[in-house]
């Protein structure tokens, strides 16, 4: 058996980030502040070609490797852990507008009253490479 594992090489900068992102996570719930952890990804959408063989004493269901692609979907995630809140998004792309339209919903539909909305996100495309809040 053998264990892997990276020790990513970091800078000062992604350090700093870091801390920051700690320094806020570690501030106490305030609704007037929510601290809301944004997340994005994109999901093929698979279809079977032949149908499973279902479960039997003994045997696990099987299912054929083959399979026919329908596509993809972009999902948007907001999570809200100290409120308990979490939003799922699904678009069938994936640009700017997109995202805007999600931030826009955030602040006008989620969070009306808050004074402001604190976004974590680690996203690379939409922070050019760092933590962004």
């Amino acid at each position: 058996m053998k264990e892997q594992w990276c020790i990513p090489e970091v800078s000062t900068e992604f350090v700093a980030g870091m801390e920051d992102v700690l320094e806020l996570y570690a501030e106490p719930d305030d609704a007037k502040r929510p601290k809301v952890n944004f997340d994005e990804t994109s999901k093929q959408l698979i279809g079977e070609t032949r149908q499973p063989l279902p479960a039997r004493p003994g045997e696990p269901a099987r299912f054929d490797y083959e399979y026919e692609r329908h596509g993809t979907r972009n999902l948007f995630l907001f999570i809200e852990p100290q409120a308990g809140f979490r939003q799922v998004a699904v678009t069938d792309q994936r640009t700017m507008i997109d995202f805007a339209h999600q931030m826009k919903w955030l602040v006008d539909v989620a969070y009306p009253e808050a004074e402001v909305v604190r976004v974590i996100m680690d996203n690379l495309n939409r922070a050019q490479g760092g933590f962004f809040v």
